[in-house]
């Protein structure tokens, strides 16, 4: 970098590409297991080697990803291409040395764990700990130590007796970030429940309960389904969780457990939508959301971003044409009805099948990381 070169931040390539799961049979359900990666986690980075949690519907797996750029050399039972030397052939002893070979990155496969969930695992969080992780599936939650493989401890179990009495499912769980007791889950329901691993081993009472009550006048069959939280995170300090459903993205404070103290509308134009959403299986998409300023993702490569200072909303596009550089990402708007602008979108001309699921924000930089379909996108501040 020269001095009279702007230091340009947002530039990615890709570092490694590896295979994290195979796809697998399970001969006594005769059902087959998808590779398909449903969360992946990262672990606080100790050394030079970076560590990270991923996941499928029913295993676990700890990978090491690490840079190697010397090479051993001057084995002395070993020739160069890896083959075995004839001992009797050995006249003088080798002290092996290090030479220097291009960069490779390697990913190693440090811990699997399997074989504990019955139904599919839909969320990995690792403990402020660092020494714990849990993993959720739709009935039950497990609590892992990364040295052990083989056990877990059941510390959530919402399996009842009799299957066809099955009112609610697990959605997402999430630790505390400070407090390493304490974690909350969500459910299909859309209420969240704190609980307190000091309390019980298995953490069938909750120790607080967030639920927000229904209005009656908004009152439709397809309450529940666009009411159930698709994903739970609590904020930074670990003061409030936020939550998104379908339509909306709500902050909790841990104090109040009544309703939430902000809800923000990500796409209500939607409501009139519903039926057909519901006909292609849209109201089931599970979007995630983020925070900083709070990000998430909706249809059309539309995702919103709402700032809790401001009050300040904005949908943007994740785009190609927008994608290239020094581009600057344009507010969209969506109309319902009556006469559109220029500059607006028809609800009716939304395309469905480009959804953003997944976003992130750079840990200590304002620059986002924004999944659309196949595409990853990567935007950040204008720099002059």
């Amino acid at each position: 970098q020269s001095k009279h070169q702007p230091h340009r931040r947002g530039e990615y390539n890709v570092y490694s590409t590896f295979q994290s799961h195979e796809p697998e049979f399970d001969y006594l359900k005769s059902l087959e297991i998808e590779e398909k990666i449903n969360k992946i986690r990262w672990l606080p980075q100790q050394n030079a080697a970076y560590f990270l949690l991923s996941t499928n519907d029913k295993t676990v797996k700890l990978w090491k990803v690490s840079e190697r750029d010397k090479r051993p050399e001057g084995y002395n039972l070993k020739d160069e291409d890896g083959r075995l030397r004839d001992p009797s052939m050995i006249t003088m002893l080798r002290v092996p040395v290090l030479r220097p070979m291009d960069l490779m990155v390697e990913a190693t496969p440090r811990r699997v764990f399997a074989n504990a969930h019955t139904y599919h695992i839909n969320s990995i969080s690792v403990n402020s700990d660092y020494e714990t992780y849990m993993s959720a599936d739709d009935l039950r939650i497990n609590l892992w130590n990364f040295e052990i493989t083989n056990q877990s401890f059941n510390i959530v179990d919402i399996k009842p007796a009799n299957m066809e009495e099955l009112t609610e499912v697990i959605t997402a769980a999430e630790f505390h970030p400070h407090h390493c007791n304490t974690f909350v889950y969500s459910s299909s329901k859309g209420t969240i429940r704190l609980c307190d691993m000091r309390t019980a081993a298995l953490c069938d009472r909750h120790a607080k309960f967030f639920e927000e009550p229904e209005d009656p006048s908004n009152r439709s069959f397809f309450s529940e389904i666009i009411s159930s939280i698709s994903d739970v995170k609590f904020s930074h300090s670990g003061r409030y969780i936020m939550t998104r459903d379908y339509l909306t993205v709500k902050v909790w404070d841990l104090n109040m457990e009544n309703r939430p103290i902000e809800t923000y509308q990500v796409h209500d134009y939607l409501r009139s939508k519903l039926c057909s959403l519901y006909e292609n299986d849209c109201i089931f998409d599970k979007f995630e959301c983020v925070w900083s300023v709070i990000m998430t993702g909706s249809y059309n490569n539309f995702f919103r971003m709402f700032d809790r200072n401001t009050k300040r909303d904005v949908t943007l596009e994740a785009s190609r044409e927008n994608s290239k550089p020094r581009a600057i990402l344009k507010p969209r708007k969506v109309c319902v009805g009556g006469k559109r602008r220029k500059d607006e979108i028809s609800v009716d001309s939304l395309d469905f099948s480009k959804k953003i699921l997944h976003t992130a924000w750079h840990p200590s930089e304002n620059i986002i990381a924004v999944a659309a379909t196949n595409n990853l996108y990567i935007f950040q501040d204008k720099v002059n």
